[in-house]
């Protein structure tokens, strides 16, 4: 079969049309950030095949310097980026440019307004790669090798920003990816040797492998003579780096600027915003390694998918063994970008190794605890940390479960909205609770709800509102959860006030305890009638301590499963045994005082029937005969209206 006889033409995947119709409106706000993009991409390109040439020498061929080399042609209108990395075979070629391989597309996608300024923030935190060449080029050719491949299975890729590509087989000699750009009329400025120089060391100048371009000419000396002229068709093009190209990682910190700092982070992370905040160490000793780790401004859209790609960018000797070494760092830390380098792992290391090797371990500790305490020191200035901490939260709540040794490190960073600050914004830790607890106060108080109005609103705050007891509102699906793994704080036990019986201690005085004591004998037979009433629907009735207002409220027993962990169960399909309600009274409130001079048998039933369900309503819960309500409610309706 003929080479020209192997083109073919295919759609692209649906999710990359639309980004690449994005691309070619220039939503990027700075076009230049294309650069950064192209260039890093190709030193993970030489970074992969330095891997790969540790078992296999041969795939450097006769070409083991590795380097990246751009040129121009104004005339033609042409950028090109090179690189001799480990390159792609056609199957490779379609796959990566084709398609778009990253959970989230779909949300990412919707998120879009259709504002630019906006929507180019979003293209940012998604990360778009390759795909960055079309907000400069109208046409984009891709012509790649793969290492190891003889040069007849070389490929070329085409795309005119329609939404359709090209791929045909081709010869090519030299292995690596070469992208050709055909420039916009408006982006021929990145057809200059100084504007491309200047971003080459704005955006690339710590990637660790030369980034070259043809040397500029020494200007003409007037009056040399006898000198022989070596004209341009003559000599050989020789090229010189225009970046530093060493791993900016194993510089002293002193010497790297916040800006470098800043730019290592886009190329690490793939991310077009800067970083929140950064740590860089050197570890010497019975370890030795380098960590350079990085804490995003904004969650990625993956972040949620716990079986996404994660962790950070493994080195041994300043070699490049993986992308994603999520041994470094536990799973509710994978948020975390940066790059760790190793002298005490061999350079044959993979995954299966890590996962046994002692040294991981130490290394896995000693780099959770300098995130955590990034994440202290953050915690110390409150407005630098809310925004991390709406964009992170919920995943930092995993951690308790995860993490028991770093427990109450964890317990220090959590953020909650809690009836002091009266808002739905979480801002309060579990510090400031316990320095506000009321003297005699050996408890930290939570109740958890769908959702942040269900929460303040729950009638079980009521006596606390009385006794002036701040309470945590828990209104996230992982809150209960976290409740049930944290279970203490600072030798404060956390406290559900939905479970079980309240016991305030030496908050409550001895006239409060024997008003209690009163109040449950003298309405023994009321408690023993509704019971009777409700045996199939509850597991107990009792007289309540939670109440000040509200007629009645449904409790959960010591050792049952939250209300709102059950729902949350349910709903992903989970089947949960049998559970009933604890049916807490107010004997002071006026429907629960007429509901015991009730004497018809069938009214006192309609109502405690009523009353129960509008308790479960109060706390977001779901009637399990919501008709039968709606009767029994309008037929007491009816009867007070005769």
């Amino acid at each position: 079969m003929t080479l020209e006889a192997q083109k073919e033409t295919r759609g692209f995947q649906t999710e990359a049309k639309q980004l690449l119709h994005l691309m070619i409106h220039s939503l990027y706000s700075n076009k230049e950030i294309f650069i950064r993009e192209l260039v890093s991409n190709a030193s993970d390109a030489a970074d992969k095949l330095r891997f790969a040439a540790l078992s296999q020498s041969n795939l450097y061929e006769s070409d083991p310097e590795l380097k990246i080399r751009i040129d121009f042609d104004a005339t033609a209108k042409t950028l090109t980026i090179a690189d001799n990395g480990i390159g792609m075979n056609r199957d490779e070629a379609v796959e990566h440019l084709g398609t778009i391989a990253k959970s989230g597309t779909a949300q990412f996608l919707k998120d879009m307004s259709g504002d630019e300024q906006k929507d180019s923030q979003l293209i940012g935190q998604f990360g778009v790669g390759f795909y960055s060449s079309f907000i400069v080029a109208d046409h984009v050719e891709v012509f790649s090798r793969r290492a190891g491949d003889s040069a007849s299975e070389g490929v070329h890729w085409e795309c005119t920003g329609e939404a359709e590509f090209s791929v045909e087989s081709v010869e090519k000699a030299d292995r690596g990816t070469k992208i050709v750009l055909h420039l916009k009329d408006d982006a021929l400025e990145y057809a200059d040797a100084f504007r491309l120089r200047s971003l080459i060391k704005k955006y690339s100048d710590h990637i660790s492998l030369p980034v070259e371009m043809l040397k500029e000419a020494a200007p003409a000396v007037p009056g040399a003579e006898g000198e022989e002229e070596t004209t341009a068709e003559t000599a050989a093009p020789e090229y010189e780096a225009v970046n530093a190209a060493t791993a900016m990682w194993t510089r002293p910190r002193a010497d790297v600027s916040d800006e470098e700092y800043k730019e290592f982070y886009k190329h690490v992370s793939h991310d077009f915003a800067d970083p929140l905040k950064w740590s860089h160490n050197r570890v010497e000793g019975k370890l030795d390694y380098t960590s350079l780790l990085y804490l995003p401004a904004k969650a990625p859209y993956d972040m949620y998918n716990r079986e996404a790609s994660r962790g950070l960018k493994l080195y041994v000797q300043r070699t490049f063994i993986m992308d994603d070494a999520e041994q470094f760092l536990p799973l509710y830390l994978r948020f975390i970008k940066g790059v760790v380098d190793s002298n005490d792992l061999s350079l044959n290391v993979s995954r299966e190794i890590l996962q046994k090797d002692p040294n991981i371990d130490a290394m896995r500790s000693a780099l959770t605890k300098r995130v955590l305490d990034m994440l202290g020191k953050l915690a110390k200035n409150a407005d630098a940390y809310a925004p991390f901490w709406k964009e992170f939260g919920q995943v930092i709540k995993e951690g308790p479960a995860e993490d028991f040794g770093n427990k109450e490190k964890i317990a220090k960073l959590l953020r909650f909205s809690t009836t002091f600050n009266n808002s739905e914004v979480q801002s309060e830790s579990l510090t400031g609770y316990v320095e506000r607890m009321k003297e005699g106060q050996d408890k930290i108080y939570y109740v958890a709800a769908e959702n942040y109005n269900t929460a303040k609103n729950s009638p079980h705050l009521e006596v606390f509102r009385k006794k002036g007891l701040e309470v945590l509102l828990l209104t996230e699906r992982v809150d209960e959860w976290l409740m049930g793994h944290l279970q203490d704080f600072d030798g404060k036990q956390l406290q559900d006030v939905g479970k079980g019986a309240l016991d305030f201690g030496e908050l409550d005085s001895d006239e409060e305890k024997k008003e209690q004591e009163t109040a449950a004998k003298s309405n023994e037979d009321l408690v023993a009638r509704v019971k009777k009433v409700l045996a199939d629907k509850v597991q107990d009735v009792r007289v309540t301590t939670r109440l000040t207002d509200s007629p009645a409220c449904v409790v959960v027993g010591d050792d049952d499963m939250g209300a709102q962990m059950r729902r949350i169960l349910e709903q992903a399909g989970q089947a949960m045994p049998d559970s009933k309600p604890i049916f807490e009274l107010n004997p002071a409130h006026p429907l629960v005082v007429k509901l015991d001079q009730e004497s018809d048998e069938d009214r006192f039933g309609d109502l405690a029937a009523v009353l129960l369900d509008q308790a479960n309503l109060a706390e977001g819960g779901h009637l399990e005969d919501p008709a039968g309500y709606v009767q029994r409610l309008n037929k007491l309706l009816l009867e007070l209206s005769h």
